[in-house]
């Protein structure tokens, strides 16, 4: 559920212990861990990389980067990405 839009961006809490898939966005999406660790695995030229991202951390996912965001336990972060976006 979104809680804000600024600029045509939405602004969306998440709060879960489970891993997201892989995907694309079409815009760039902004990750920020408000509490917990999430450890994000991204895609570069084909090789799989990994960012251990805790309280406080932002990653950025800019458009047509690869990424999946894995939690270590619950984590909950906030999604700030274009509204709409795929």
């Amino acid at each position: 559920r979104d809680i804000a839009e600024v600029d045509g961006a939405a602004v969306r809490p998440h709060r879960t212990d489970q891993p997201y898939k892989w995907h694309v966005n079409d815009g760039a999406e902004d990750f920020v861990v408000m509490a917990g660790q999430v450890d994000m695995h991204y895609r570069v030229d084909g090789t799989e990389r990994t960012v251990r991202l805790e309280t406080g951390d932002i990653f950025t996912a800019d458009v047509g980067d690869e990424h999946v965001a894995h939690p270590l336990g619950e984590a909950r972060i906030l999604v700030v990405e274009r509204k709409g976006s795929v």
